[in-house]
């Protein structure tokens, strides 16, 4: 893990796009799937999801809270989340462009 708070945002848009990217791309591999294990996969890959998310989120902000350097520990988590919500908008930007019809 990383100790610069940009490198870990843009870590979870880089998971997030290729999560999205199996799960588009992969519905046109395997095509529609009716059995019990779709819905088993989709349930692990949330839960893995949360768990990756959370570590490039929290894990170095805990460590700093746990090391008594709180303020620094805030500070870290919030530029984490001001850059993935800067992604987040971008990302929204270019969808309402229509750049990528």
């Amino acid at each position: 893990m990383t100790k610069k708070p940009f490198i870990n945002a843009f870590a979870a848009t880089l998971y997030i796009v290729a999560v999205a990217s199996f799960m588009f791309y992969g519905s046109k591999l395997f095509g529609p799937e009716d059995s019990v294990l779709a819905p088993v996969a989709m349930l692990s890959l949330f839960t893995l999801s949360a768990a990756i998310m959370g570590y490039l989120f929290l894990y170095q902000p805990l460590l700093l809270f746990l090391d008594g350097k709180k303020k620094n520990a805030v500070n870290f988590f919030l530029q984490t989340v001001a850059v993935f919500a800067g992604t987040t908008v971008l990302i929204f930007i270019l969808l309402l462009s229509g750049i990528f019809k």
